[in-house]
């Protein structure tokens, strides 16, 4: 298990960096698209070249950006159910869908993504559009996305497991209340905000 947790620290430092990466990828998407709509609007011209740059960011964003928030446990989950349940039945119900739904959807969209990047590659395929990009850069996003998720997937299988085991920390445990509980925190202190302030102004 120690040899197999060390795998998981390097997988999770891969996909930390990956995540580094997406975000100033997100700063550079958010400046092309300023720059391609000031151009546009000042000089009533625009390039399809830096349009499919700025589509082509959000797209490494979107894909590389998969196993990054695995590791974060950023991704969507029903608090109001999962935060009612224990440690272990929780991770339990992680394991079942690593393996039942996240790895084989990985392998297919690999197997299915590959052939489309290796055909591109071959062939040279641009752009449609008139002075538009090539177009393997954004198909290899789709094997590359999902590897990345699959590796990601591999380490947390290994830290849930562990920490069924009893060889490591519950990989579930947050370190405070969720983004989803802060957000229903915050709601229902507007609320009560608003509802108090109603019955003072309603009062004669």
């Amino acid at each position: 298990m120690t040899s197999l947790l060390r795998w998981a620290r390097w997988i999770d430092a891969l996909n930390r960096a990956i995540g580094w990466l997406a975000m100033w990828l997100i700063l550079a998407a958010t400046l092309i698209s300023a720059g391609n709509a000031i151009v546009r609007r000042a000089l009533g011209t625009s390039s399809n070249a830096w349009l499919e740059v700025q589509w082509y960011l959000f797209a490494a964003v979107f894909m590389l950006g998969g196993g990054y928030a695995f590791l974060r446990n950023a991704h969507v989950r029903i608090d109001f159910v999962s935060s009612r349940l224990s440690a272990r039945t929780r991770n339990w119900i992680d394991i079942v869908g690593i393996v039942v739904f996240i790895l084989p959807l990985c392998a297919l969209m690999i197997k299915l993504g590959w052939p489309l990047f290796e055909r591109a590659w071959a062939s040279g395929e641009m752009s449609s559009n008139a002075g538009g990009l090539i177009r393997w850069p954004v198909y290899l996003l789709i094997p590359a996305g999902f590897a990345l998720l699959a590796l990601q997937s591999f380490s947390e299988l290994i830290k849930r497991v562990a920490f069924l085991t009893g060889h490591g920390p519950d990989p579930l445990e947050h370190e405070g209340p969720s983004e989803t509980q802060r957000l229903a925190k915050d709601i229902a202190a507007a609320e009560a905000a608003r509802q108090s302030q109603s019955s003072l102004t309603s009062k004669p």
